[in-house]
Parts: C-alpha cells; structure tokens; sequence
C-alpha cells in the first residue's frame, strides 16, 4: 500500500510538473524545444495522411453501402467480432418482385414473359454487386482500416510518449536555469566583505551554506537533464522510425487502389454487358447493332447505323465499347448469313434452351425454353455466341441461355 501512494504522489508530480512546463510554453513564459525540419515534415505528412484515410474510408464505405442503418449494423458486428448476416442487394430484391409479380400476372403475358426476364438481369446485377463490394471490402477496406486502428495508434502512442519526454527535458532545462541563477546570485553574496565587527557574522556564514546549497541543486539538475535528454533522443528515433514507415503505408495503399480500381472495372463491364443483353432480349437495340426487329427480310433492315437510327423509334441505348471483353464484333457479326454456315465435320453438341429468346434480326435463331438445338463455333466468331440449328432454322444464338450437353 505504502508503494503504491509513493508511486501516485510520484505520477501526481510528474503530471503537475507538464501540465506546468506546458500551459507556460502555451502562455510565451517558458522555452520550447524545437524538432527538426525533416521531424516536423514527418508529422506533417503523418497527419495528412491519416486524415485522408480516414475520410476516404468513409466515403468508400458509402459508395458500397449507401444505407446508413445498414452500415451501422455492420459497425456493430464488426465490433462485437460477430459475423455479419448476409443482406439481399437491392437488384436480388427487385429480381424477387419481378419474378413473383410475373408469376401472378401470368409467365405467358407478354408483361409476364417480360418481368421475368428484367427480373433475372436484375438477379444477376445484384450477383455482381455482392460480389464487387465483398472484393473492395476485403481488397480496399480492410488495409485502410488496418492502417487506422493498427499502425496509427502504434503511432500515436509514441508521439504522446514523445511530447511527455520533451516537456521532461523543458522542465528540467528550466530548473538548471534557475539552479545556476540562484547559485550565481548566492556566490555574489558570499563575495561580498563580511562585517567582523558583529559578534557572529551571520551573512557571510548563511551566504556561504547557501552557495554550497545551490552548487548542490545545480549537480543534480544537470545530471536529471542528461538522463531526460536520453530519454528524449531515444524516443525521437523510435518516433522517426515509424514516422517514416507512412512511405511503406502509401505503397501499401497503391496496391490496393489499383486493386479496387479492377474490381469496379470488372463490376461495370458485368452490368454493361448483362444490359447489352437484355436490350437484345428486348427487341429494342439500336441499329448499331441488330436491324429493325420488325422486318420480315434482311433486304429490309437498315443498310446503316444512320439509316437504322432513322427507321427505329428514339430509345435510348447503351454506347458500344469495343475495348470491353464480351461485347460481340458487330461489324463482323452483321454480314453473317446462317443459310451459308456448313457445320463442321465434328465439334457440335446438343443444348437445351434455359430461357426464352427472340431473335433481334435475321441472323439470330429464336428458343423457347426446355427445347433442344444442334450448335457450334466457328473460327474467329464471338466466344459469347455460337451457330444453333432447329431443323431446317438456322442461326446465332447466345451461350449465356444455354446448357451445353455433353
């Protein structure tokens, strides 16, 4: 028990004694020791980037999920190291409605045939969007959020250590000084001609003890200052040294941007091509790529992109990329003519038609679901379409509405 006050009295001192150098540092009464430029610059540089992270951590955790409830249930799990239940993605959700409204009004409507076909694009966009914000969590997140709650406070720490350490060295410096000005002052005193005449000459006598006193006070002062100024410069390069590893940070942060930066590119190629898709299903892309979905010969359809947007009615369409992997070559897709194909000699395969699909122009085969179809490649065509045959019909049809048998 007896240990234990002395060491509180101690803290007590301690804590009393910064709180003193610090509030007379703050009022201009005492000196401050100065760090170095390229110190200063460190925390400088720190500071910054700890402050981006964190706001740049935020506003990605927005983006992947913009309900904020959402984002505090997660906060929560996280914290209480609870897994964190899985969530429906908003296009699950509508895909679900879709499919269930489809249900009610009839699979066999045209609005009903329609829904379901939305629905599962909509199905398979909510897939991608599971699947692109589970990769930026664990590829993006993660590493900001290590940085913050790991090296950071390592970093923060040390840097309180190191202001405690230098309001020490203050203090100390402090004393010495007014150490060695009352010994100065002490040692005039005791220069000074002692009056013999008196009994006891008193002045001279306490002057003396007093000088004696303060040459004392100023050993011990100066020796506490080397001990406080080894302490400081010890914990200045532990200080430095992490201060500087903010470098190896930002490289780390690279990585994983570039990271983040393809799994959004892979995100929106998904979408962009399942809409492509889905457009086609529809019957309303632009002439660009298939002609006038109501004509009754290829001698019909529009000779142009111009033409085509001319004839069509003013839908809005995606622009074609060519640079995105899985869009079909159009130009050499449009002068396909089915009735010219020869099947090859071996490489074809039976499939059955997952869904329905009506063909966008004359060089596409139309399916109807659970059905079986001959189909097969050829040299240098789409990877994402292959020729299928009916009988005496013939035509390209896309892989994604197939089950390939062996």
């Amino acid at each position: 028990m007896e240990f234990n006050v002395k060491k509180l009295a101690s803290d007590a001192g301690v804590f009393f004694s910064r709180a003193m150098q610090f509030t007379e540092e703050k009022l201009g009464q005492a000196e401050k020791t100065e760090l170095d430029a390229h110190f200063e610059n460190l925390l400088a540089r720190a500071d910054c980037t700890k402050n981006w992270t964190e706001k740049i951590l935020r506003q990605t955790e927005v983006l992947l999920q913009p309900n904020p409830s959402a984002r505090v249930e997660e906060f929560l799990y996280e914290k209480l190291d609870r897994k964190v239940p899985s969530r429906v993605t908003n296009g699950e959700l509508l895909a679900q409605y879709m499919t269930e409204a489809a249900n009610d009004f009839g699979p066999g409507t045209p609005y009903g045939k329609t829904l379901i076909k939305v629905g599962e694009t909509q199905r398979r966009l909510g897939a991608a969007e599971r699947e692109f914000i589970h990769s930026a969590s664990i590829n993006f997140l993660t590493p900001l959020r290590n940085f913050l709650e790991g090296d950071w406070r390592t970093i923060s720490k040390e840097r309180r250590i190191l202001q405690n350490r230098r309001l020490d060295l203050d203090a100390c410096k402090a004393r010495l000084k007014k150490a060695k000005a009352a010994e100065a002052k002490a040692a005039c005193e005791g220069d000074a001609v002692p009056d013999f005449q008196e009994t006891r000459p008193r002045n001279y006598v306490l002057s003396a003890s007093a000088s004696a006193l303060w040459s004392d006070e100023v050993e011990k002062a100066e020796h506490e200052l080397r001990l406080t100024q080894t302490e400081f410069d010890r914990q200045a390069e532990v200080t430095r040294l992490l201060l500087e590893g903010i470098s190896s940070t930002h490289v780390n942060h690279l990585r994983c941007l570039h990271e983040f930066v393809e799994s959004q590119t892979n995100y929106y190629a998904q979408c962009y091509q399942f809409m492509l898709d889905l457009q086609k299903q529809l019957g309303r892309f632009s002439g660009t790529f298939v002609g006038n979905a109501d004509s009754t010969s290829p001698a019909a359809a529009p000779s142009s992109p111009a033409v085509a947007a001319a004839t069509l009615p003013a839908v809005p369409t995606i622009p074609v990329v060519p640079t995105i992997v899985g869009v079909p070559n159009t130009v050499a897709e449009g002068v396909l003519n089915p009735n010219e194909v020869k099947p090859p000699a071996s490489g074809t395969r039976k499939a059955r038609v997952l869904y329905d699909y009506e063909a966008a122009d004359s060089t596409e085969l139309a399916l109807l679901a659970d059905e079986m179809i001959t189909v097969y490649s050829l040299p240098g065509m789409d990877p994402d379409w292959l020729i299928g045959e009916r009988g005496n019909q013939k035509g390209k049809v896309p892989v994604t509405y197939l089950e390939l048998l062996s």
